[in-house]
């Protein structure tokens, strides 16, 4: 029997917070415009460059290397809309764009589960896709579903049966990262249809969105552009992110990798908006920079915690909306190991993040554990109580309460007091009493509420004439790539 998805609890703040200067945002749109225009940047695809030659844009054919009047790309960029909705199976769980809220989501797209029953290590499955969405679906400060592991049970058509197997369980918005071929696209776009039930419809409410990794430094990839300007053709939100890496493929600078990792989103985003002006795009940052002693990726150096806002902020200087990175990279799955969590879902959220994602993964967002996720959605609420600020009001201050208790009076017999601790917010992770003192170990409560949630929670699924539709696609997709 179906169960009802609880309400969602998006992160609101009532205050806000910026780390750039109008002039230092300036700044970085400027260094921005010069790469385009006087560096440029590498497309593979035939179909890209032709666009890119078509609006003005300065295309060496043989070099594959596109250089952008600032002219041109202002005028593109003008075209992106800032506010759009990601629609979902449930229209109250659609997540409306409009800049006042944070909606968060899992991380994906991960290789190794430790099992729910064996607790061993094992390479991911489709089911383990499935799982998870419905445990995503259950928490409320889940906003969307990134597929976390891969489905590695169908290696030809995995992205595809991971969007199937997300759609099927859970009634909240997907986001895929795996979908970067123009075939897999085109029959996700099918899916996007099925569950929409019309084409008006999934323009208007996309079940599903795209995101597209572009390669650092400045250089896209052939069939993932390819698929991006399918996506936008049928207003499937599309995103682009960079992960440049300071030192290796960026300056070994904040403002170098911000600039080199800027100019790849927009010359996607361009692109993009010079095929079908006014499709809905995002932008999203993932930068880093390198361990000065090995050469390896370090999510540890003292500024990194910059990247995140600054992406922010950058991508409202545009005037398209961002999603923000709020992962974890910590080895074991521990109450302490999801801590660094709460202060980048914070500053996310504090900076106007329309969305971030990074939930539930460990080992560097490869691996998922049976009880990370509602570890780090228990987080999540934090930042949303943290981002909530103080009540200031005259109820809140009790007044009338204090005067009437006075000097060494107790507060515990008044009547205001229980309705007061009855609004207060506790975790349910953290202070559950043990039997022999103390309280519980909050590993052991997580993995006991994933376990409930698996056995107990079952979202609504799609009607049998659409979950018979899903199948027939995949069908073909199987068949075709086989």
């Amino acid at each position: 029997m179906a169960s009802a998805t609880p309400q969602l609890k998006p992160i609101i703040p009532k205050f806000r917070r910026n780390v750039l200067s109008d002039q230092q945002l300036d700044d970085i749109q400027a260094a921005t415009l010069e790469i385009l225009e006087q560096v440029g940047f590498y497309c593979p695809s035939e179909k890209a460059l032709s666009i890119y030659a078509q609006h003005g844009g300065r295309v060496d054919f043989e070099s594959q290397i596109v250089k952008l009047p600032a002219s041109l790309v202002m005028e593109a960029m003008s075209h992106a809309p800032r506010f759009y909705t990601l629609g979902s199976r449930s229209p109250d769980h659609d997540l409306v764009l409009d800049g006042t809220a944070t909606y968060v989501a899992t991380d994906g797209t991960g290789v190794e589960t430790v099992d729910f029953k064996t607790q061993q290590r094992r390479n991911s499955v489709k089911a383990d896709v499935a799982r998870m969405a419905r445990v995503a679906d259950y928490l409320p400060s889940i906003g969307f579903y990134w597929p976390m592991v891969s489905a590695q049970d169908h290696p030809e058509t995995a992205s595809l049966h991971e969007l199937e197997a997300s759609l099927n369980n859970t009634v909240k918005h997907v986001q895929t990262c795996t979908v970067v071929e123009v075939k897999t696209a085109r029959y996700a776009i099918e899916m996007a249809k099925a569950i929409a039930g019309d084409e008006a419809t999934m323009q208007a409410r996309p079940p599903f969105s795209s995101l597209i990794c572009t390669i650092a430094p400045l250089a896209m990839d052939l069939e993932s552009m390819e698929a991006a300007l399918v996506f936008a053709e049928a207003r499937i939100p599309v995103g682009f992110m960079s992960m440049a890496c300071g030192g290796l493929s960026s300056p070994a600078t904040v403002a170098g990798t911000v600039a080199v990792a800027d100019a790849e989103m927009v010359a996607a985003i361009v692109l993009i908006q010079l095929a079908h002006p006014g499709a809905p795009v995002y932008h999203s940052m993932m930068p880093s920079l390198m361990d000065r002693m090995t050469g390896d990726f370090d999510g540890g150096a003292l500024n990194s915690d910059l990247f995140s806002p600054i992406a922010i902020e950058l991508a409202h200087k545009w005037g398209v909306p961002t999603l923000a990175p709020v992962g974890s990279t910590a080895s074991i799955s521990g109450w302490s190991s999801a801590a660094g969590m709460l202060s980048g879902l914070l500053s996310a959220a504090l900076c106007g993040a329309d969305t971030a994602s990074g939930l539930g993964l460990r080992e560097t967002c490869t691996l998922l554990t049976q009880e990370s996720l509602v570890l780090d959605a228990e987080f999540c609420n934090m930042a949303r109580v943290h981002a909530d600020g103080l009540d200031t009001s005259q109820e809140a201050f009790s007044l009338d309460m204090i005067k009437r208790v006075g000097p060494r009076g107790n507060f515990l017999k008044e009547k205001k007091t229980s309705q007061q601790v009855r609004n207060l917010e506790y975790s349910e992770l953290t202070t559950q009493a043990d039997p022999d003192g103390g309280h519980r170990d909050p590993i052991e409560v997580a993995r006991e509420k994933t376990a409930w949630i698996l056995q107990n929670h079952h979202p609504e699924p799609p009607d049998e004439k659409v979950q018979a539709e899903l199948k027939r696609i995949l069908a073909a997709a199987d068949r075709e790539f086989a």
